[in-house]
């Protein structure tokens, strides 16, 4: 485990190193904070024997307000959604949290690892699941007993 100073703005190079593939392209160690100190949507990536699931929590979204794309080999999740003012007439907010800003988070897909022609998405119960299944000559082969000759 790499700590960092708490007013560090250089990531340790271990650390650096340990993440250059597992972080979005375009996040160069600022995390899920956005310019608004509003938080971005988190994910997860699970990946098995068959594919790769980028799952990213967004409660309180629609479907609509996604936008999936693949360019080349850059897959972006992106939402815009308007601020909508749903008070009642005479309604003021005391204090307000709640905070839907527009977000795009973009992964790199090497083609010789995923089948871009079969990646599917769905949005339920406040996470979008995003699916992308692995070529197969990039699957995992199980062990195999080589016999002695």
């Amino acid at each position: 485990m790499t700590l960092l100073k708490k007013n560090s703005f250089l990531p340790a190079i271990p650390q650096f190193f340990d993440d250059f593939f597992t972080r979005d392209v375009y996040d160069w160690g600022f995390q899920n904070n956005s310019s608004t100190n509003t938080t971005l949507p988190t994910v997860n990536i699970v990946e098995n024997h068959d594919a790769f699931t980028v799952e990213m929590a967004a409660p309180g979204m629609e479907k609509k307000d996604f936008h999936i794309e693949l360019n080349n080999e850059i897959l972006t999740i992106s939402s815009h959604r308007e601020d909508r003012n749903e008070l009642k007439e005479g309604d003021r907010y005391a204090r307000r949290e709640f905070s839907y800003q527009s977000f795009a988070r973009s992964f790199h897909l090497p083609k010789s690892v995923v089948d871009d022609s079969k990646i599917n998405a769905r949005y339920e119960n406040g996470v979008l699941r995003v699916s992308i299944p692995k070529k197969e000559e990039a699957k995992t082969l199980p062990p195999r007993r080589i016999a002695i000759g």
